[in-house]
């Protein structure tokens, strides 16, 4: 047992795994209402267009994930402005926001003369946490937990029929502005885990092998929280013991668990198959 215990004499693995949690079961939770919109690509896109954000707040001394925050809040309402009432298709306005708010980080980036220092933004580094982060994680992570408990009806019925949401008076609109400003913090929260290029893996894939499995939305959340905890601590511990990238292990473990929920869900068509032959 002292393999598993031996990561734990060090601070940086104890916030290390404990901001995992946190990231991981809210990004989780959140990825089903993601997964059953369809909303893949915008949790994609938030991933990448926070980058300006990260990149000013460094080249001005400020919090990272603050101006993460500030980035992806604003990219959120643009998207949700430029689509409402038809005005442009949804995935449009994701593509032009996208594209721009992507193109400036790069270009922001270049004024620095050297990609080096931005690294850990792009592919994270769970164990480069500092308590401070990790307050603000903690933050992020209670306010879209604490949304999320609250409005539970009200996006799984706009999420499951929203013509009957419309019927009872539910503003769709203003659900759907709220769900992606809780995706641009969830996003923020996750970037210093897993970074930019992988946070998008962290919200879907737990979330897509829990609905191979369950058609219930509790247990679908709770399957899908259990797998994000578990990819995310086996990833910490492959980055400790095998000295690998620890968000690339995370989200080789989320993808391992897909794979395990896929072959589930394969045996499980063929015994009902076989049963009802």
């Amino acid at each position: 047992m002292g393999w598993l215990t031996e990561p734990l004499q060090f601070t940086f693995m104890q916030t290390g795994l404990l901001a995992t949690v946190l990231v991981g079961g809210t990004c989780a939770v959140l990825g089903v209402y993601v997964v059953l919109r369809s909303m893949a690509f915008i949790g994609d896109a938030l991933a990448h267009t926070i980058l300006p954000g990260l990149v000013a707040a460094y080249l001005l001394g400020l919090n990272l994930l603050g101006g993460a925050v500030v980035a992806g809040v604003a990219t959120a309402l643009g998207i949700g402005w430029l689509s409402r009432r038809g005005t442009l298709r949804e995935d449009t306005a994701i593509g032009v926001t996208f594209t721009g708010m992507f193109a400036l980080g790069i270009l922001l980036m270049s004024t620095t003369g050297s990609f080096r220092d931005f690294s850990h933004m792009l592919f994270g580094n769970v164990l480069g946490i500092v308590p401070r982060d990790l307050v603000l994680i903690s933050v992020l992570a209670l306010l879209v937990l604490g949304f999320l408990f609250l409005f539970h009806k009200e996006l799984e019925l706009t999420s499951f029929d929203p013509t009957h949401a419309r019927a009872m008076g539910l503003e769709a609109d203003k659900i759907r502005y709220g769900l992606l400003v809780l995706l641009s913090l969830t996003v923020v929260a996750g970037v210093q885990a897993v970074g930019v290029v992988l946070i998008s893996a962290l919200l879907i894939t737990p979330a897509a092998a829990a609905s191979l499995v369950t058609n219930s939305l509790p247990r679908m959340m709770a399957i899908s929280a259990a797998i994000a905890v578990f990819s995310g601590v086996a990833g910490l511990y492959a980055s400790y013991f095998f000295d690998v990238a620890s968000g690339a292990a995370i989200v080789l473990a989320c993808t391992t668990c897909f794979g395990v929920a896929t072959v589930v869900r394969v045996l499980q068509q063929g015994l009902g198959k076989g049963s009802s032959a």
